[in-house]
């Protein structure tokens, strides 16, 4: 199951995108962060990252 960003508790700080190991996550236009679900591989790496817990297992 991949992985998913909260976009209301996503500070932009690109933690998260820096730690992916197979860079399925980006910057929106928002300067928010997104996932590509048919890239994460569901590590877990993007949650550990983040400061405020913005990135979940999408349900």
């Amino acid at each position: 199951m991949a992985y998913k960003i909260d976009k209301e508790k996503c500070l932009g700080c690109g933690a998260c995108a820096a730690e992916c190991p197979v860079e399925a996550i980006s910057e929106d236009e928002d300067g928010k962060y997104v996932i590509d679900p048919d890239t994460c591989i569901s590590c877990g790496s993007c949650a550990g990252a983040c400061p405020v817990e913005a990135p979940a297992e999408d349900e």
